[in-house]
């Protein structure tokens, strides 16, 4: 027995935020000193170091709920099965469903069961519960569906990464410009199939580094406002991952036999396009070889960080031809990848 992804699906909001529309902004520091730069050249910079040119933001009427359950059902749909069969719903998420201009976050009841309450799913023994693994979140998602699978507690599961991370931006921080909305689903099955998960790798690093991502308060001191924001140590989560997560993925890789030059696609989360393609260097080189031309797709430049939401998305993107020059087919072995708060760390290897 395998366990295989039958069906995927994704959900990218329609509004467009450019990096034109922050040329107005004006960026504070952390003690709520102003940035000595035009907001123009501080976009630029930004454009140069992150590759995000533009970034999608939900609907004002859309929760993480909605963009959720719209991911789904695609996913669902393309698996060709009933939500009533399913054993399992995990959403990973980290900030529930944000209403537009609300100061609050509502996880009563989980996501997960107003995902199963949308889909109208009526079967009891259908399990539905949320994970909180940062950006790594669906990747863990992906792992514990396929442990279910693999005791043989469950035979279809679906595991969603959904996030609207623009309702917890603080403007007057640059490093706002990096996040984004979205959504994007899969189901999992038993297969007589060859392939499917051939080897995960997990790690918590939070003696040290556990609040390099985290909510804080807004920098500008002007503002009258008792919300929290998610902030950022953005250089000791550079260097956190570069040390770290070539070595993951390298452990994963090890573990599934399957020799590297035999990998087609690195799938990994798009936090950052300078610090994925450091990554991705530095785990060829831990094998004495240079980085494959094509190996690392990249939807950042345009979807932005959609957190749990990325690496699903990228992947039905994929598969569904509408990411030019590149391609999965079955048999191929590809690789998922993530960094997040926690600061946690995974990899899967699949095939296809």
């Amino acid at each position: 027995m395998t366990i295989k992804i039958t069906g995927t699906g994704s959900y990218i909001p329609a509004d467009i935020e450019r990096n034109e529309d922050f040329h107005n902004h004006e960026f504070l520091n952390s003690d709520g000193s102003t940035i000595k730069a035009p907001s123009e050249v501080i976009v630029k910079k930004f454009k140069a170091i992150t590759g995000i040119k533009e970034r999608r933001y939900a609907k004002p009427h859309f929760t993480t709920s909605d963009i959720a359950t719209f991911a789904a059902e695609k996913a669902l749909k393309k698996a060709n099965i009933s939500g009533e069969t399913l054993d399992y719903i995990i959403v990973a998420h980290n900030y529930g469903d944000i209403k537009h201009d609300s100061i609050q976050s509502d996880t009563v009841p989980s996501i997960a069961s107003r995902v199963k309450h949308l889909l109208r799913i009526e079967n009891p023994k259908c399990v539905a519960y949320d994970l909180l693994f940062g950006c790594p979140g669906w990747i863990q998602g992906v792992i514990q569906a396929e442990a279910f699978i693999k005791s043989g507690i469950a035979k279809k599961c679906l595991v969603i990464g959904a996030e609207t991370l623009s309702r917890i931006l603080d403007p007057s921080d640059r490093d706002s410009m990096i996040y984004s909305d979205g959504a994007g689903a899969v189901v999992l099955e038993a297969s007589e199939q060859k392939g499917g998960i051939l080897a995960h790798e997990a790690a918590t690093f939070s003696l040290e580094e556990a609040h390099f991502i985290f909510f804080g308060e807004t920098y500008n001191p002007k503002v009258d406002d008792n919300r929290c924001y998610i902030k950022m140590h953005g250089r000791k989560i550079y260097e956190f991952a570069l040390t770290n997560v070539p070595l993951a993925m390298k452990s994963c890789l090890d573990k599934s036999g399957i020799d590297i030059s035999k990998l087609k696609k690195i799938l990994i989360h798009q936090a950052n396009e300078k610090m994925d393609e450091a990554i991705v260097k530095r785990f060829y080189e831990l094998y004495n070889m240079d980085m494959p031309d094509g190996i690392m797709p990249m939807s950042i430049g345009k979807l932005g960080n959609s957190s749990v939401a990325t690496v699903p998305t990228l992947f039905d993107l994929i598969l569904n031809e509408k990411m030019e020059g590149q391609a999965i087919n079955e048999g191929d072995i590809i690789m998922f990848a993530s960094v997040g708060a926690g600061m946690n760390i995974n990899a899967i290897v699949y095939e296809v």
